[in-house]
């Protein structure tokens, strides 16, 4: 079935936000934050880009709608979000199945085991 609004409304429509392991860089050094805002023009953003939520990576029109921002769920849930250490890719690995020690905590255990058995 054809869609109402044409072939290109099943396009995503969502607009694309910093992933959090990109926020979080940007909340842990100040240089990776004007990074990105280099890369943005003054005077495309809304307000000149004086009201950026940093969490939420968004600019605001007004300081009213920024504040308002702050208060409302979606921002609270990604603090929350934000609490959480974004995992490395040595976890990953070790999540997945792949050593990333190899072996030799595995042997130490072992030992200590037979350390206790022989008190």
């Amino acid at each position: 079935m054809p869609a109402i609004r044409g072939s290109e409304s099943k396009k995503k429509t969502r607009r694309y936000t910093r992933a959090l392991d990109q926020v979080h860089a940007d909340l842990a050094s100040q240089r990776h934050l004007e990074l990105y805002h280099e890369t943005k023009a003054p005077e495309e953003l809304p307000a000149l880009g004086q009201y950026y939520c940093k969490e939420c990576a968004k600019w605001y029109e007004s300081e009213t709608n920024f504040v308002a921002h702050q208060k409302g769920k979606p921002h609270k849930r990604r603090v929350k979000q934000l609490k959480d250490e974004p995992y490395s890719q040595k976890e990953a690995e070790a999540a997945i199945g792949l050593r990333t020690d190899n072996g030799r905590r595995k042997m130490e255990r072992e030992e200590m085991a037979v350390e206790d058995e022989v008190m």
